[in-house]
């Protein structure tokens, strides 16, 4: 668990949203993973002059942790949590069980950089840090999305995020931003599936993660109702009130999926039967950079905007 180029720059991106770090938690505690020079660069960018020049205090005063960092940020109390000692967290609790009420409504900040998807648990776990977000406080997760098979139990969608910090569970989504794990890979704003009313996806070729920055902004019972994905609701909502269903534009949405499913069955039988050279250049093609889907994976503009950060 660490915070890298891009997970140190999301902290700072998150300062600049307005998020308090005087109380902060860490699920699991985070180390400083790179190099100083690379750190001085991005406290530089962020306009952190002093801390710049005392970026060997911050990297080496905890033996490599994070706390000397989230202290440049704001940080005065600083809370850890793991399942083990291994690491020398400040509290030892797993997260699969709920959490102590000691700790419920108690930080300005809690930290996921990278702990949850290693937790089977996922639904207490994610409860555990939003209850113990203070209204006005915030969640921020830097979490693996593509091409991180075999990282953890879980890969995490965008529309996960978007369902779980809404107001039913009394929180607010500041920002979703994507980005690869490339030093100098750009960040991409993420759309909200409900908004426009389409499955945000992503095909590409590197490791990407993202970053969830919400809000809490009431004290609600959390997951009174699970929630569901944005397009099924959609489908569902007129045979919920017994309306004509067959005017329903989710629907319609639904039958153009399911004429492209048909289409897809039917390249698949082609495929089946075609030349060995013919299916050798189709995976070619298919599964290289020279693949647009893959050598331009955020070309969407309804699914992502390029932000310029800091």
């Amino acid at each position: 668990m660490g915070l890298s180029i891009h997970g140190t720059k999301s902290l700072m991106y998150a300062k600049t949203q307005g998020v308090c770090f005087t109380r902060t938690a860490m699920i699991g505690r985070q180390e400083l993973h790179l190099s100083r020079n690379a750190l001085r660069t991005n406290l530089l960018e962020f306009g952190y002059t002093q801390a710049a020049n005392e970026v060997n205090d911050l990297m080496g005063k905890a033996g490599g942790f994070a706390e000397p960092f989230l202290g440049a940020l704001g940080a005065i109390e600083i809370c850890s949590f793991d399942s083990s000692e291994y690491e020398g967290a400040s509290n030892v609790h797993d997260f699969n069980s709920p959490i102590d009420e000691s700790f419920k409504n108690r930080f300005t900040a809690v930290i996921d950089g990278g702990t949850l998807e290693h937790i089977f648990n996922f639904p207490v776990a994610i409860k555990n840090c939003m209850e113990m977000v203070e209204v006005g406080g915030h969640f921020i997760g830097i979490t693996p999305t593509n091409n991180f098979l075999g990282h953890g139990f879980y890969q995490f969608s965008p529309e996960l995020f978007f369902r779980v910090f809404s107001e039913p569970n009394g929180f607010r989504i500041i920002r979703m931003i994507i980005f690869e794990n490339e030093p100098k890979a750009a960040w991409f704003e993420v759309a909200d599936p409900d908004a426009i009313k389409e499955r945000v996806s992503l095909v590409n070729a590197q490791q990407t993660n993202l970053l969830v920055l919400a809000e809490k902004v009431g004290s609600v019972q959390i997951f009174a109702a699970p929630p569901q994905q944005s397009d099924y609701v959609a489908l569902w909502k007129p045979y919920d009130k017994k309306t004509d269903a067959s005017t329903s534009p989710a629907l319609a949405l639904h039958n153009r999926r399911h004429i492209g499913g048909l289409f897809s069955r039917v390249a698949h039988k082609v495929y089946d039967f075609a030349p060995a050279p013919v299916k050798s250049l189709y995976r070619r093609v298919r599964y290289s950079r020279l693949n647009p889907l893959q050598s331009q994976p955020f070309s969407n503009p309804r699914f992502y905007r390029r932000m310029q950060i800091p």
